[in-house]
């Protein structure tokens, strides 16, 4: 498994300014590789169920998914074996299903017939836990657009909190 965190790098003449820039672009940035999947996260200081709630209430998916322009689906909380349809960003409707789903942990769905993101909460604390999407590495390029995704919800998170 490689590991990329947004741990500092360390002080000293070794880490001149330009490393403490670059390394302040990806302040916060989480990336795990391992079994064929790439992991983008983020740590927040929120408890884990405001999380959870956000990233299956599908009346929230527009705000933070970057992709996702509307949803239709018949309840607002989605669960195993749910189906319904995204408008994504280039006006066309997908049909969807959630094909795992462990309540306050993981889920993740297939989009038009094809195994899309796992979308992991992993509690740190009761006030502060990781959101990961979770790739298939063959997809790591849109790693990029989750990584959007995991700013879009902090913003969400400080006009709902």
């Amino acid at each position: 498994m490689l590991l990329i965190s947004s741990r500092p790098p360390p002080a000293g003449p070794l880490w001149p300014g330009f490393f403490n820039l670059a390394f302040d672009a990806l302040h916060k940035l989480m990336i795990k590789v391992f079994s064929a999947k790439l992991s983008v996260g983020k740590r927040f200081q929120t408890p884990p169920s405001i999380i959870w709630d956000v990233i299956t209430d599908t009346a929230k998916w527009p705000q933070w998914g970057p992709t996702v322009k509307k949803v239709e689906f018949p309840e607002r909380f989605i669960y195993k074996g749910a189906t319904g349809r995204v408008l994504t960003a280039f006006h066309v409707w997908l049909p969807f299903e959630i094909l795992e789903f462990e309540i306050d942990r993981f889920w993740n769905w297939k989009v038009a017939a094809v195994t899309a993101t796992g979308h992991r909460v992993q509690a740190i604390d009761n006030e502060t836990c990781e959101l990961w999407f979770e790739v298939p590495l063959v997809a790591a390029p849109y790693g990029l657009i989750c990584r959007l995704a995991l700013t879009r919800i902090e913003n969400l998170l400080i006009r709902i909190t």
